[in-house]
């Protein structure tokens, strides 16, 4: 018995793995790859250049690889692409990439996107982030692994959001964000770090003593960042944690959240 409803509309040239359910009056274009496991939902839209690995969830009116409303784009053949595990659930926008950039969006494992969550051209989210409901990427957003963005959050073009990193409802995001760091208000401020988030992931008490401590060394002491990171550089040595924290805010090419 056929998993794909009848009044689904399938273009001939999608890959479609077997065991795919697709819901009634879902729109799968051409140049459009769902992997093994898949569930979509009704009135999902999917176009291509697209590819969603395995095991997914769609939910209902969830847009999946549209042109890109960038004024560079002009119509070029970009891609969307989605790794394995996610739930994506309903009123989700993902646009394809801009050939000005990566050609690409892509979305890693293991994510959940809330309703009507939107992900614009370009960006990159990886793997076991959070996005809560009415979250808006704009367009060249990098998300790191784990990181949380509580409802509403706003994310400027460009931005970069470190790994395990936390936003609270209605954060306007306009630099970039470092690992682990907790951000709210608008415009958004670093407020602390993520230690609920690090607690419940298994750190160690050493390892969050020492982000502890690398935090008030950037945000507290009254150094330049360029000394802050040197009076670092012991930590970072030996707690992969700091590093990891460190680099994001050596890489920043927009400047930190303050």
């Amino acid at each position: 018995m056929s998993r794909i409803d009848e009044r689904a509309i399938i273009d001939p040239s999608a890959k479609i793995a077997d065991d795919v359910e697709i819901g009634p009056w879902s729109i799968i274009g051409p140049n459009v790859e769902i992997g093994a496991g898949c569930v979509i939902g009704p009135h999902v839209i999917i176009k291509g250049p697209t590819r969603i690995g395995c095991n997914n969830r769609i939910y209902q009116f969830a847009s999946l690889g549209e042109d890109t409303p960038d004024r560079k784009y002009k119509g070029e053949p970009t891609r969307l692409v989605i790794g394995d595990n996610n739930i994506i659930r309903e009123g989700v926008t993902m646009h394809r990439g801009t050939i000005q950039d990566r050609d690409e969006t892509t979305i890693g494992d293991h994510n959940l996107i809330m309703a009507y969550a939107h992900i614009g051209h370009d960006s990159v989210v990886g793997n076991h982030c959070i996005l809560v409901n009415n979250t808006a990427l704009a367009g060249h957003v990098h998300i790191g692994d784990w990181a949380i963005l509580s409802g509403y959050t706003l994310v400027h073009q460009y931005c970069h959001i470190g790994a395990h990193s936390f936003s609270a409802m209605g954060a306007a995001i306009g630099k970039d964000v470092p690992a682990f760091v907790t951000v709210s208000g608008n415009p958004g401020e670093a407020r602390s770090m993520n230690f609920e988030g690090m607690r419940r992931r298994g750190f160690s008490n050493e390892a969050m003593h020492e982000l502890r401590t690398a935090y008030k060394i950037i945000y507290r002491s009254g150094l330049t960042v360029e000394e802050a990171l040197a009076e670092l550089a012991e930590s970072a040595k030996n707690f992969p944690e700091v590093e990891l924290f460190c680099s994001t805010i050596r890489s920043s090419t927009r400047g930190i959240i303050r």
